[in-house]
């Protein structure tokens, strides 16, 4: 199978050059917002989505003068959230923290997928980058990829492998994965990445592909082991873990990233206000500082335009992988 490709140029959270709407200050309305602002994240309680929102979500309600309430909607890999926010009055109120999973994956996973990500929601900023790792239950008794590679491939379809649903980011990875290596494995979807976790460390699943710093408690616990990360580099919280290339698996790489949405048909001033408070929020040192030391750097300097086209090139590239996969959720 084709590999998950990272594309820096796209991916990481470089600076753009300013739109000229908002370079010229141009404003939402002077009533907005009048009442609290809802972001709808389709996950569950204690994962990198619920985290990365809670910590935004103070900083904009200091910038916007109104609270930022977190409402978290989860099921069917995150379509059931954005679903939500997809039906949402256009009105400023409710937002969305998507990923790639509900925007991109989603398309080749779904044979009926409730909105269109390109149709039912207009793209306000990206928040952060996300790194993805692999992690494996210690009470599996093997410690390194090519000790696991070879426990995978000697008991075709035996183990099993969790995910935060079908769909998601860490799913397709860990699908990938095991088609990279030429091993069988069932798919566990749950629907809190806590509970994910926890099966993880009692040896209820093998293992699970999520963001390293989420998973170094374990690793540095001993209760799951990271085997690699797959990325270019090592990863600044766990620098002891190989890369995916280090361990042989050649230029497999999987990431993903949260951004935010509203719903189709907000009026423009309202999406660039509140991409201009975004960017705000992710410019505050102290809310860098806790992104790097998640190990998911702020996706800084973006503009609408550039993550709508950001969106469709996403799309452009996951789609034919979901679908070499074979990967449903339906």
């Amino acid at each position: 199978m084709t590999s998950i490709r990272r594309r820096t140029a796209l991916a990481l959270p470089l600076a753009a050059l300013a739109d000229p709407a908002l370079a010229q200050g141009s404003t939402a309305p002077a009533n907005w917002p009048t009442r609290p602002i809802r972001i709808v994240v389709p996950f569950g309680t204690g994962g990198g989505t619920d985290i990365t929102t809670r910590v935004l979500a103070p900083k904009l309600s200091e910038i916007l003068g109104q609270t930022v309430v977190i409402e978290n909607r989860p099921g069917a890999g995150g379509t059931l959230g954005a679903d939500v926010v997809a039906k949402a009055a256009p009105n400023g109120e409710t937002f969305l923290l998507a990923t790639v999973s509900n925007m991109a994956l989603a398309i080749g996973l779904y044979a009926r997928l409730p909105y269109d990500p390109l149709k039912d929601f207009v793209s306000i900023a990206p928040t952060v980058f996300i790194p993805i790792g692999m992690a494996i239950s210690s009470k599996l008794g093997v410690r390194t990829a090519q000790e696991f590679i070879a426990l995978l491939r000697a008991n075709p379809g035996k183990y099993s492998y969790g995910s935060a649903g079908a769909g998601t980011s860490g799913h397709i990875a860990s699908s990938a994965f095991l088609s990279r290596i030429g091993a069988t494995a069932e798919h566990i979807p749950y629907r809190n990445p806590g509970q994910t976790y926890l099966a993880l460390q009692q040896g209820e699943i093998a293992f699970t592909s999520d963001i390293p710093s989420i998973l170094a408690p374990f690793h540095q616990a001993d209760t799951a082991r990271l085997i690699f990360v797959a990325t270019d580099e090592r990863s600044p919280q766990v620098p002891e873990v190989p890369t995916a290339r280090e361990v042989g698996l050649g230029d497999y790489k999987a990431y993903s990233w949260y951004g935010i949405y509203a719903p189709a048909g907000t009026p423009r001033p309202i999406v660039e206000r509140m991409a201009q408070a975004i960017e705000q929020a992710l410019s505050d040192p102290t809310i860098g500082q806790r992104f790097d030391g998640m190990g998911t750097p702020a996706m800084r300097g973006w503009t609408p335009q550039r993550f709508e086209d950001f969106l469709k090139s996403e799309i452009d590239l996951w789609l034919p992988l979901v679908r070499a996969s074979g990967a449903r959720a339906d």
